[in-house]
């Protein structure tokens, strides 16, 4: 099969073409596996933290991804719960370890064996890919393959972080950066908390201005002040600047999401301007969000087949997966980015 390769870790603005096309072997399920023949898989800012080094894989050579959309074309032999032909997503989450007290409470991506796909096992950027059953998840038919690939990461991580805030309709709610998860969180917001505003921080006004387009009450820069103090931010930026920015525009005993598994360090001498009165006093919250666990991913499938959500992408082939990720590292981004591969 035909597949983009990782080979080590790099500079992706020296060198600019870090995946490598190459012919491998099509993998063989396991007794508890499914063979996915995969049709299109999303681009993921995850991506640029593997390929620079933030959150390396554990070894080389790697296929990336982690929003692949397929059809089931083989089963191991234990598996019951899938079938061949059926249409299934795969998302960040390639496995946990099912029995220890994280998994049994429906938070598997606090597993201390949690697996990431695309890192620690090959992913979606291939013709083929296999995955435990459990973690292959149906994909509603409202949704194309196309549509159905952002929704495995940027709408399944975006809705942890909707559910970390908290809040309630009527709370305000700021978003930092707005590239594939912001657009998607928008959407979903404006459905799930109707009378709530939202308001969007982003350095490109492009974005500003498709924010505005698809529902956001106000669009300004990261370091604008928005027109009042807000209940709820979720930050998907890669940087700290916006963090602390958010922090000053937070009603007391607002909260803070971080919707990002590494930040650059380009600007962390950011964090050395943190001013307690007026970034952290009066009970202000800062928290992570740490992977996706399986719930949230078929939770917010259901809930996107349901609004629906129809997430805005741009198209690439296979071959073009290295001028997706390049036009991510340099911000040229409308919504998502999805390759097709076949």
């Amino acid at each position: 099969m035909k597949a983009m390769v990782l080979n080590s870790v790099c500079d992706l603005l020296k060198n600019r073409k870090p995946l490598e096309l190459k012919d491998i072997s099509v993998p063989v399920p396991g007794e508890n596996d499914v063979l996915i023949k995969v049709s299109t898989c999303g681009v993921c800012h995850t991506e640029l933290d593997e390929i620079e080094g933030r959150t390396p894989p554990p070894e080389y050579p790697v296929v990336p991804g982690h929003q692949a959309v397929g059809t089931i074309i083989d089963t191991g032999n234990k598996v019951t719960s899938r079938k061949a032909g059926e249409r299934v997503g795969v998302a960040w989450i390639f496995s946990a370890c099912g029995v220890c007290s994280r998994c049994m409470s429906g938070e598997d991506n606090l597993c201390t064996e949690f697996k990431a796909t695309g890192r620690d096992a090959d992913g979606g950027y291939a013709e083929y890919m296999t995955v435990h059953a459990n973690y292959a998840f149906p994909i509603p038919n409202t949704f194309t393959d196309l549509e159905a690939a952002p929704l495995l990461c940027a709408g399944a991580i975006g809705y942890r972080s909707i559910r970390l805030t908290e809040m309630k309709n009527g709370d305000s709610l700021g978003l930092t950066g707005f590239g594939a998860s912001g657009h998607l969180v928008l959407k979903m917001a404006r459905y799930m908390y109707p009378d709530s505003g939202i308001y969007v921080f982003a350095r490109s006004e492009k974005e500003r201005e498709f924010a505005l387009e698809i529902g956001a009450e106000w669009a300004g820069d990261n370091s604008d002040n928005p027109p009042c103090k807000l209940d709820n931010i979720i930050d998907t930026t890669p940087v700290w600047k916006p963090v602390v920015e958010a922090m000053k525009g937070l009603v007391p005993g607002g909260r803070l999401v971080i919707n990002a598994i590494r930040k650059e360090d380009a600007d962390k001498d950011y964090l050395l301007k943190i001013d307690y009165p007026e970034h952290l006093w009066m009970e202000k919250e800062i928290k992570s969000v740490a992977n996706v666990a399986s719930r949230d991913v078929s939770e917010f499938l259901e809930i996107a087949a349901e609004i629906p959500i129809k997430p805005e992408y741009q198209v690439y082939d296979l071959e073009e997966a290295n001028i997706a990720l390049l036009e991510l590292k340099e911000r040229k981004i409308r919504g998502a980015k999805v390759l097709r591969i076949t």
